[in-house]
C-alpha cells in the first residue's frame, strides 16, 4: 500500500529488474478520474483502510496469481488516502517466460483488486460525499476466472 502518491514508471523498472530472464512484462497503471460516477467534478477520492486487513488482501490477491499463472513475478501497488484526480491509484504488473501468462495475470491483478481489495471508498465532490462500490460488471469481470 502507499498512501502517498506513487511512480508508476518507478514500479514498472523494479518489476522489469527483477523479470531478468523473462521475456515479456505486462503493466496496468490505474488513474483517479476527474469526474465522480454522478458526472460531477471530483475533489478527491478517499480510500480508507485497515492497515493489515487490506494489506493481506493484497498479498492474497499477488500470491493468488503467482500460482495460477506461469508467472514469474507480480507486483501491485495500492494507493489509500485522499487521492487526487488525474494521480494513480494502482499498479499491477507481471513478468513471465511468456506475453500471454503476463498479460492474464495482470487483467486477472485488476479484476479481483477492483472486486476483493479492502478498501472503503468515496468520492468527493461539489455536493459532498459519496460511497462507491464495485458495479455489476465488475463483479461478471471477476467471475470470468473462476
Amino acid at each position: 500500500m502507499a498512501e502517498h502518491a506513487f511512480d508508476p514508471a518507478a514500479e514498472l523498472a523494479e518489476l522489469t529488474r527483477c523479470a531478468a530472464g523473462d521475456g515479456a512484462v505486462v503493466s496496468f497503471v490505474g488513474l483517479a478520474r476527474p469526474v465522480t460516477k454522478a458526472g460531477e467534478a471530483l475533489q478527491a477520492l478517499v480510500l480508507e483502510h485497515h492497515p493489515r486487513l487490506t494489506a493481506k488482501s493484497l498479498d492474497d490477491i499477488a500470491s493468488n496469481a503467482l500460482l495460477r499463472f506461469a508467472v514469474s513475478h507480480v507486483r501491485v501497488v495500492h494507493r489509500c488516502g485522499e487521492i487526487s484526480p488525474g494521480e494513480p491509484i494502482v499498479f499491477a504488473g507481471a513478468s513471465s517466460m511468456h506475453r500471454r501468462a503476463a498479460f492474464e495475470a495482470a487483467d486477472y491483478l485488476m479484476d479481483r483488486l477492483k472486486t476483493e481489495a479492502i478498501f472503503w471508498k468515496r468520492e468527493e465532490g461539489p455536493n459532498g460525499s459519496s460511497w462507491i462500490e464495485p458495479t455489476e460488471a465488475d463483479y461478471a469481470d471477476r467471475h470470468r476466472w473462476e
